[in-house]
């Protein structure tokens, strides 16, 4: 059975940090790209992160770069999102994402809330 579990969410204040965590299982996690969503209140869902399967390429939504960092360890099979300097625009569901030709798996997402 194929899951996508994140965690790591919750409450922080603006300037913080936080690291979402993916854990994978039921599917071949080294041979997926895999990626992170966000969608916040009444805001269309949007690609936040990606990351090719060895980790050797990143790429990022330009209003989080310099900021979040993307990487995956493949014999743990998880995927992670670094989150630095947090804004209240950050506030969002996250989700993480896998991607294979027409294969395409979510997880169940985990609330991010930047306030003060």
């Amino acid at each position: 059975q194929v899951q996508l579990v994140e965690s790591g969410g919750g409450l922080v204040q603006p300037g913080g940090s936080l690291r979402l965590s993916c854990a994978a299982s039921g599917f071949t996690f080294s041979r997926y790209p895999m990626s992170w969503y966000r969608q916040a209140p009444g805001k269309e869902r949007e690609l936040v992160a990606a990351i090719t399967t060895a980790g050797g390429s990143t790429r990022y939504a330009d209003s989080v770069k310099g900021r979040f960092t993307i990487s995956r360890d493949n014999a743990k099979h998880t995927l992670y999102l670094q989150m630095n300097s947090l804004k209240p625009d950050d506030t969002a569901v996250y989700y993480c994402k896998a991607l294979r030709g027409d294969n395409a798996y979510w997880g169940q997402g985990t609330q991010v809330t930047v306030s003060s």
